[in-house]
């Protein structure tokens, strides 16, 4: 698929750049109606007449797997409900409907649809390294630093991380934003017209950062160290935060005790979740390495550091509106969390 180069604003007001809010879309919908996979709970809690079922909306290589591979989703006390997303957008489409209660993206990604009015709050955090968001470049080809993308073609993802860490990393180089050629690109395609060539260079996350350097020559040009939070959150539909308490603050601390297994155990996280979802596990382990994630606290720190993002988003047209992050958390499931 060719890339679609945008004008020098780094997300022009077109139908094509408004994130948030929007109609479901068919990847949506197609996610929506396919099987979940149910992870049964004792006889004597269904039998209850308080539900105790969480619908929860993965991303491939996600949650799931996470929680599968360091054992900590036995002897659960409540059923899950897994949906299977391709991607954060339609993930959060699907919070929005009450489709699912809760599920996992990056930082942005939930506070550009929470500006628009979705009835949602993150409730839990992890970060990783800000090498987690890099620029990679073809291995061979003439690009050596930040001011050589000048004149280039870039792609990213539109509304997100990369999108966010692309223009920091440009801005902190002193390139305008008109001086470079975008091409809003969804992973999939973007790596496509990476190895193609049809882009010079693309801004993404691990792993599909480590995927490119190990098996197609490419090469970290800069990352976004210093420059973003680089977390991803556990958000919540509103009505699923008034009615489950209790398993979301038991789902919190089975995915913080995940995090911490994985820390201490990156070749065997890698080894099996390269058998689930089918990727290598070289690339895994490098991108784990990379990663370094932490389930962390939502305190008042890191609700400033999220301000201070979030504001510098909405000015760049990264997200459409303005966001206060302390209203759109909810810092009680993760108190006992060490930051």
């Amino acid at each position: 698929m060719s890339p679609r180069a945008g004008p020098a604003s780094p997300c022009p007001p077109t139908p094509s750049c408004r994130t948030g809010l929007q109609a479901m879309t068919a990847t949506t919908r197609r996610a929506l109606l396919g099987a979940s996979t149910l992870l049964a709970a004792p006889a004597g809690l269904r039998a209850q007449s308080t539900p105790k079922v969480l619908r929860v909306g993965n991303q491939r290589g996600g949650l799931r797997s996470l929680l599968e591979v360091s054992g900590v989703a036995e002897d659960l006390p409540y059923r899950i409900d897994w949906s299977e997303f391709p991607a954060a957008q339609p993930l959060l489409e699907a919070l929005n409907a009450n489709a699912v209660d809760l599920g996992t993206m990056g930082d942005l990604n939930f506070f550009s649809v929470y500006s628009s009015g979705a009835p949602i709050k993150a409730f839990s955090a992890s970060r990783s390294d800000g090498a987690s968001q890099a620029i990679i470049v073809r291995g061979d080809g003439p690009i050596r630093e930040v001011a050589d993308l000048r004149g280039k073609r870039v792609a990213a993802a539109r509304g997100g991380w990369t999108h966010y860490s692309l223009l920091a990393i440009l801005h902190r180089a002193g390139i305008p934003f008109s001086d470079v050629r975008f091409a809003w690109l969804l992973p999939a395609e973007a790596a496509l017209a990476f190895r193609t060539g049809e882009v010079d260079a693309w801004s993404i996350w691990e792993p599909y950062t480590s995927l490119e350097v190990l098996n197609f020559g490419a090469r970290v040009l800069a990352d976004a160290r210093g420059l973003t939070p680089s977390a991803s959150l556990l958000a919540v539909n509103n009505r699923a935060l008034a009615e489950r308490r209790e398993q979301l603050q038991d789902f919190v601390q089975r995915d913080a005790r995940a995090w911490g297994w994985a820390q201490a155990n990156r070749a065997a996280h890698a080894r099996a979740t390269a058998q689930i979802i089918r990727q290598p596990e070289p690339v895994l382990l490098r991108a784990y390495e990379v990663n370094r994630t932490r389930a962390v606290p939502i305190d008042d720190a890191l609700i400033r550091e999220f301000q201070q993002a979030v504001d510098q988003a909405h000015a760049w047209g990264v997200i459409p509106g303005q966001v206060k992050v302390a209203e759109a958390v909810d810092q009680s499931f993760t108190r006992s969390l060490k930051a």
